[in-house]
């Protein structure tokens, strides 16, 4: 049966990211919900009445809250499980007509706003798509961030921002990969001793991951070696062996990583990270002047086959289309 709770005037129900596991009806007081503005990035603050739920979207479609829910008066809320909140719904058919009303008002805000982004007259229809991805991937939503990096390489592959939209679409496939969708590592990260268990690697290589994607290229080297140092797991070893290379690549040292990722590749041919190994290493070749090398290491990754929306896939057509274009 759902719960009542009390909420003290400023207290906060739920935060944006945090796992959503429940659903809200406000009984009495008053709730706002904060978010960002997808075209300006401002906050936005959206009030919920009393009879109003909320917290539904995010439950029903078991993804992490999208918004700040902050009781801004004494506040009692009735609290339901996805199960109860089903329940509840399809015995009233106001309900569901409620939630359709609140779910169409939201859809023709979101279009209405990433309209105005797309629709500008001094940006291109590229520029807003790109724009659009990287708002997501401020935000930690990494997998709309990868769907949009991905559309843009597929529309755009010879777009001005295609070389960054190919590094975010890296950033964002790696971190929903490493932590989920809507979750962030911290900036210091903890300290790693020679042993560690599954738990303190994983946070350890969440705050290497941050550091990445904070630029600081050697600092996260040294933090993915201290995991391959401590050997704690094959998984987290092999994962943090690619991310030294990645690391190496980033700092530029070319022939570095191209050696490194070959003697990874020799001991682990079936490394979980072969394909993204591959672009990597056909990166490095490009940026030496090693075109024909480069082009093989594409030209393997797309033999090995894969989903049309694999990341890898993605990025090696793109980079044969260039160096055809190059080569033209």
């Amino acid at each position: 049966m759902p719960k009542p709770a009390q909420y003290r005037t400023g207290s906060i129900i739920y935060f944006q990211g945090d796992p959503a596991e429940k659903i809200f009806i406000l009984q009495t007081g008053k709730v706002n919900l904060g978010y960002q503005d997808i075209e300006s990035g401002a906050e936005v603050r959206d009030a919920v009445q009393p009879g109003e739920f909320f917290g539904v979207k995010s439950a029903l479609g078991r993804y992490t809250r999208e918004e700040n829910a902050v009781a801004l008066t004494d506040a009692t809320v009735m609290v339901f499980t996805v199960p109860e909140f089903e329940a509840v719904a399809m015995a009233n058919s106001r309900i569901i007509m409620k939630m359709l009303k609140v779910f169409s008002n939201q859809m023709r805000r979101v279009h209405k706003q990433v309209s105005k982004v797309m629709a500008k007259d001094e940006q291109e229809p590229a520029d807003g798509l790109f724009q659009v991805g990287e708002f997501y991937l401020k935000n930690k939503r990494y997998a709309q961030a990868k769907h949009v990096f991905s559309r843009y390489l597929t529309f755009y592959p010879s777009g001005k921002n295609a070389i960054q939209a190919s590094k975010n679409l890296e950033i964002a496939e790696a971190s929903l990969t490493r932590y989920g969708d809507g979750k962030s590592a911290g900036a210091g990260g903890p300290s790693l001793s020679a042993s560690l268990d599954s738990g303190e690697t994983s946070k350890a290589f969440s705050a290497a991951v941050s550091l990445v994607s904070q630029g600081k290229y050697q600092d996260a080297f040294m933090a993915f070696k201290k995991i391959v140092d401590a050997n704690a797991s094959p998984d987290w070893t092999a994962k943090a062996s690619f991310e030294i290379g990645r690391c190496m690549f980033l700092l530029e040292k070319h022939e570095e990583c191209i050696k490194y990722y070959t003697n990874m590749l020799t001991k682990h041919p079936k490394h979980p990270d072969l394909k993204e190994t591959m672009y990597i290493m056909g990166q490095c070749n490009e940026k030496i002047g090693r075109t024909d090398q480069a082009a093989a290491f594409y030209k393997k990754i797309l033999s090995l086959g894969g989903a049309a929306d694999d990341t890898a896939i993605i990025k090696a057509k793109r980079a044969l289309s260039l160096l055809g274009a190059q080569g033209a």
